[in-house]
């Protein structure tokens, strides 16, 4: 009790000295708690004070949140000019967090704001798919509902084979493919959102073989019925891990159902999508999939 009233009264006892707040704390110390705390909390307790917005500046703290080869990353989300502007650590946290398109706008990146991991997102217009040229088995159609505002919509066909791959310095960790498809032809009536159904058919005969492969030898496959019309949703094709981002690491993936037997079609590909594995979650998503 003696102690906790001599840190707010004067020397004699009389109540001149005034009280110590959070805001007295030295720059330093709130630094070294910010360490622990992830990006939002940092920014909300910036607006404190002075001081902690001071120490929610600095580079130390946020050099924490960003990933080993954020240098790379930055490099790939800028222009020439903007890489002669030095940017402290937390505005290239904040830049990269932004979706930043590459490879002529037909993939993208961004870091997710709470914990700073990598994600990707690479369009179907970069994929090989069989048919592709030909209207009367594939279309591109535009769509609010994709990141890339497009997607390839297939009326109908003999051989269904999608193939894509990426090339790319990954942030070490352990990551979770996925494709992103959608069981009929989405379009909007009265402002509404609706659902085509007229060309599906033939994904309930045999299931979707899907795989992928790494330049390291990592391997998956697994094979899925698609089905569930009107939904866009996430089919996990499997997982790969990255030791180092050094140098860069060759990902193949593909979607087949090439049994000739019977024809297919009613299906959008939107994307395939690349998560950090702790990321995953539900299968099915808000429209864009975010």
């Amino acid at each position: 009790m003696g102690a906790a009233a001599s840190s707010v009264l004067g020397p004699e006892g009389d109540g001149g000295a005034q009280e110590t707040g959070l805001g007295d704390l030295p720059e330093s110390c709130i630094a070294e708690v910010m360490l622990h705390l992830d990006p939002p909390g940092i920014c909300k307790l910036a607006k404190l004070s002075r001081t902690f917005r001071g120490a929610a500046s600095g580079d130390f703290v946020w050099k924490t949140k960003l990933p080993s080869n954020y240098h790379y990353l930055l490099e790939k989300a800028s222009d020439d000019k903007e890489l002669r502007v030095p940017l402290t650590k937390k505005e290239i946290f904040a830049r990269l967090c932004r979706q930043n398109p590459f490879d002529g706008g037909t993939k993208e990146f961004w870091l997710e704001k709470h914990r700073g991991r990598f994600c990707m997102s690479i369009s179907s217009k970069s994929f090989l798919i069989t048919g592709i040229d030909d209207r009367r088995y594939w279309n591109y159609i535009p769509t609010e509902e994709s990141r890339f505002l497009s997607v390839a919509y297939l009326q109908q066909i003999w051989w269904f084979e999608v193939v894509g791959e990426i090339q790319f310095c990954f942030p070490p960790g352990t990551y979770s493919l996925y494709f992103r498809l959608y069981l009929g032809r989405p379009s909007r009536r009265l402002g509404r959102r609706i659902c085509n159904t007229e060309h599906i058919h033939g994904w309930d005969i045999k299931p979707v073989r899907f795989q992928l492969w790494t330049s390291d030898g990592q391997h998956t496959l697994c094979q899925c019925t698609i089905d569930d019309p009107g939904y866009w949703i996430r089919y996990h094709v499997g997982d790969f891990e990255v030791m180092s981002s050094d140098v860069p690491n060759k990902v193949k993936f593909s979607m087949e159902q090439i049994d000739c037997t019977h024809t297919k079609g009613g299906l959008c590909v939107d994307s395939v999508l690349i998560y950090p594995k702790q990321l995953r979650q539900q299968e099915k998503f808000s429209p864009l999939g975010v």
